[in-house]
């Protein structure tokens, strides 16, 4: 039985979502074509990455196949981490296009991409160099992205567990650089959660996005800023999560653990979604990303259970709360979750990510140019202080 030991006392300031509904368990193609006929969209255009794009009969096809005569083209070029020129590429092919909706099918870099891609036809931008003045700076004001009085949207089929499809903020990379942009619509108006989408997504993938959204269960729940919905969402999504994933492991074919996951992990990422935000496993994984092309969710892998062992200093007690909610009671959180990524066969060090020594001293420094970061529970104020859990980092737990 799923327990919520909800703190009801906690006040705070609750982010809702412009996102309109979430399709449970339908065909992704089916769910696709009722949303592009309930906006009456006649030139739909799809993004992808060129992995589903091989596929004889994916997601992709599938979803092209049923939009019939509505399909205005498509681009299936989106790298990981949703490099800015993919980000202009396809913004001018949507463009070309005379794109009325974006249906963005595949994992976070795509749905991120796409979200970016909005910007770009809002505003008209055709240059790479052009998205700079709208980044989310630290200590600096952005331009402000202006959506007009009736913008275009996009419509997210998740491919992977990154939980991209429930937030308004688009992750681009440039010049070895996570960078960020935010308006509340680019999040998508629909996210279709179809278990039998991410059948294509090769294992290791699928499992390693899934630590990532236990990593944004655990940190939005330690986050100082958390609230008591917050708290809500991040422990039922932890306990979903915590039971699924072992689950898909043990049997790769079943879609029931699959959808479990699903939902657990669009209830993990509400949590900061709706304000209570990330810590120091989010920011150091944002710097290992952009610099040495780590999968996000291998740096959740690696840099959540350094980081729970550092911070458990100041959150032990709140740390006690979520490792009972994964069925450990009484245990380090951060051997649970170590345990939970060797149970999945994932990486769990930086060795093992091929990150030596000598690196870690460029990782500390450019972690701390990051927000997450600055908002860790246990303050991170220098290199140095990184570097402490770089070091927790570099054989695992």
């Amino acid at each position: 039985m799923i327990t919520l030991p909800i703190d009801t006392s906690r006040g705070g300031t609750v982010l809702l979502s412009a996102q309109e509904r979430v399709v449970l368990g339908a065909p992704a193609a089916q769910a696709v074509l009722a949303e592009a006929e309930r906006v009456g969209a006649r030139h739909v255009f799809v993004t992808s990455g060129a992995s589903l794009s091989r596929l004889a009969d994916g997601p992709l096809q599938r979803i092209e196949a049923a939009l019939g005569g509505r399909l205005a083209g498509r681009f299936v070029g989106i790298r990981a981490h949703s490099p800015r020129e993919d980000v202009i590429a396809a913004a001018c092919a949507a463009r070309e296009a005379g794109a009325d909706l974006l249906v963005a099918v595949g994992g976070g870099s795509v749905i991120d991409a796409t979200k970016a891609m909005l910007m770009c036809l809002w505003h008209g931008l055709s240059d790479a160099a052009a998205l700079e003045p709208y980044r989310q700076r630290t200590g600096a004001a952005s331009k402000p992205i202006d959506s007009g009085t009736s913008p275009l949207r996009m419509v997210a089929v998740s491919t992977t567990l990154s939980a991209a499809e429930f937030t308004s903020t688009a992750g681009v990379s440039d010049a070895r650089t996570k960078q960020s942009f935010r308006h509340r619509l680019f999040v998508p108006r629909v996210a279709v959660l179809d278990p039998a989408s991410t059948l294509h997504t090769p294992l290791p993938l699928l499992l390693a996005t899934g630590l990532r959204a236990v990593d944004h269960a655990i940190e939005s729940y330690c986050a100082r800023q958390v609230h008591a919905i917050g708290e809500a969402h991040s422990l039922l999504g932890l306990a979903l999560l915590a039971h699924a994933l072992p689950a898909i492991h043990r049997d790769p074919g079943a879609l029931a653990p699959r959808q479990q996951a699903q939902l657990g992990m669009w209830q993990a990422i509400l949590g900061s979604a709706s304000g209570a935000g990330s810590g120091a496993s989010h920011g150091i994984g944002y710097a290992l990303g952009a610099t040495f092309d780590v999968a996000h969710g291998h740096t959740s892998c690696v840099m959540l259970p350094a980081v729970l062992a550092y911070n458990a200093a100041v959150n032990g007690d709140r740390q006690a709360v979520l490792a009972a909610q994964m069925g450990r009671a009484g245990e380090p959180l951060s051997r649970v979750v170590a345990d939970l990524v060797r149970t999945l066969g994932l990486p769990g060090s930086l060795r093992e990510l091929g990150i030596g020594d000598e690196h870690l001293a460029d990782v500390a420094r450019r972690a701390l140019d990051y927000e997450p970061v600055q908002r860790n529970p246990r303050p991170l104020r220098t290199p140095d202080d990184v570097m402490a859990i770089l070091r927790l980092a570099r054989d695992g737990l």
